[in-house]
């Protein structure tokens, strides 16, 4: 895993809130045709922020490092601030990644976004 930072690297090997979250709120889920990794992420929320985060990832260690990052990082979040994550802000605060696997961080930015449109979806169904 050389060139990765060590907060990737223990991302990777200790992943974080991985697995389903059952009776999730939103559910996103993106991939990059290219390379093949997908992410699928469910959230909880309460009182307009993320209560729970749960991934499943398959792919290279970066898209599992950065789906076990951003879960951590945005709890607690606001739907509206978890709307603004970009993937230079999950890979900045990851310590960088190299520059053919930022795009996991675009899939971890993307699929959050992906599970709040979800949720909101539903509760305009309501």
């Amino acid at each position: 895993m050389a060139g990765y930072s060590e907060l990737v690297r223990d991302h990777f090997e200790h992943p974080r809130n991985a697995g389903v979250l059952e009776g999730a709120d939103g559910e996103g889920e993106r991939s990059n045709p290219v390379c093949g990794d997908r992410m699928r992420v469910m959230i909880r929320v309460a009182d307009g922020r993320i209560a729970a985060v749960r991934w499943q990832t398959r792919g290279c260690p970066a898209a599992i490092a950065t789906s076990s990052f951003a879960s951590e990082l945005v709890t607690g979040w606001t739907l509206e601030a978890v709307r603004g994550l970009t993937r230079e802000a999950i890979a900045e605060a990851m310590g960088g990644l190299p520059r053919d696997k930022v795009h996991c961080s675009v899939l971890a930015a993307d699929a959050l976004k992906a599970a709040i449109a979800d949720y909101e979806a539903k509760l305009a169904k309501r």
